[in-house]
């Protein structure tokens, strides 16, 4: 349903996407992350025709958003992270607006309207003027009016930006049942929250260039770590060379034993392992504290420290 094949983007001598191919399936939930101008939006552009590549292509459901604009928009819906909406305009006429343009027949676009209306919470806002609404509630406006024709394709960047908890909850509801339904969702965000919670595969964009895109369970599994906080009965000198096989250190004067696990194997056994091993050599202990990598500590150390400054 989205298909970019070696799109590049380049602003005089920056390339702020290079060589970026990525094929996302229908109904998938993908998940674009990155820190700041890592080439997440400038993507987005490229892929709903907003800005024209160096080079390299974009296609929605095989049409190339290029060659072919009016094709790929009618099965695309697109909302920015500060939407633009007609001000003077009611939210009822902009809906009206919007279903005219994709050319809704009357009875289509009066049942999508009001069920979104109704699913997002605006009976009391739709009379009003846009310009007097909040930007949560102008987001959720550009939201119903990006899903009214039913696309096949939605992408959103920062889709919580501006939303309180129980409407961020019904987007994230509403984009999950579309996506089960087979709309293929594209979200790009800051909030790894979102993608952990949501997502089907997660792509990570730093400096223009996709280092990965992996399955969530997959991606933790692969680079995830963990380490075990292991509170002794009685502080110890130094690790028993027969525990050596373990990545071990000693913290807290001799208190807390530290196990450090990298590979799979390791975080799934070797801590019921290491204490079968304790517990053989007599080596008491009261507390074991366990943190595993979440999806935020593995993007942090592929993009770099500070990147979610």
């Amino acid at each position: 349903m989205i298909q970019l094949d070696n799109l590049v983007k380049k602003f005089g001598d920056l390339a702020a996407v290079n060589d970026l191919s990525l094929s996302i399936g229908r109904g998938e939930f993908f998940a674009m992350l990155g820190p700041n101008a890592a080439g997440k939006t400038t993507t987005i552009k490229l892929l709903t025709g907003l800005i024209k590549p160096t080079s390299g292509a974009a296609r929605i459901c095989g049409f190339d958003i290029q060659r072919e604009p009016l094709e790929a928009r009618r099965r695309l819906a697109y909302v920015p992270d500060f939407p633009f909406l007609y001000d003077k305009l009611t939210a009822w006429e902009f809906f009206r607006f919007i279903g005219e343009m994709f050319r809704l027949d009357a009875a289509r676009y009066k049942k999508n309207s009001h069920e979104l209306v109704a699913r997002f919470h605006l009976s009391e806002f739709v009379d009003r003027p846009l310009e007097g609404l909040s930007h949560g509630t102008r987001q959720r406006i550009a939201i119903v009016s990006a899903l009214l024709h039913d696309p096949e394709v939605f992408v959103i960047d920062e889709p919580m930006v501006g939303l309180d908890p129980q409407h961020a909850r019904v987007v994230k509801d509403v984009l999950k049942e579309r996506s089960l339904a087979g709309m293929t969702v594209l979200v790009s965000t800051h909030q790894l929250s979102i993608a952990e919670e949501m997502a089907d595969r997660i792509g990570i964009i730093d400096k223009g260039r996709l280092k990965l895109v992996e399955d969530k369970t997959a991606l933790i599994d692969r680079l995830g770590r963990m380490e075990a906080h292991i509170g002794l009965a009685q502080p110890i000198a130094e690790v028993p060379p027969a525990l050596g096989t373990f990545h071990l250190e000693l913290r807290n004067h001799g208190a807390t034993l530290c196990y450090h696990a990298e590979s799979l194997e390791d975080r799934q056994t070797g801590l019921a392992r290491l204490v079968q091993a304790l517990t053989h050599r007599n080596i008491a202990f009261t507390t074991i504290d366990v943190k595993q990598s979440s999806l935020e500590d593995i993007f942090v150390r592929l993009t770099g420290e500070g990147a979610l400054a």
